[in-house]
């Protein structure tokens, strides 16, 4: 029995499990900025390009 409430005890205080949580969700935002940005700068690039073939008569 009081093996059982070591480990209870152990489990309560451990914060490994929070940690990795916070940092999973850290991770999630950081991507999902990173994947935002690429996507806007793609949307810049391509009216820049498209602008800049019509100005030189390619497109």
């Amino acid at each position: 029995m009081k093996k059982l409430m070591t480990m209870t005890r152990q489990f309560r205080d451990d914060e490994n499990g929070a940690a990795m949580v916070e940092y999973s969700i850290l991770i999630g935002l950081i991507s999902a900025a990173a994947i935002a940005a690429i996507v806007l700068v793609g949307g810049y690039v391509t009216t820049s390009w498209g602008t800049l073939t019509t100005a030189l008569n390619l497109g």
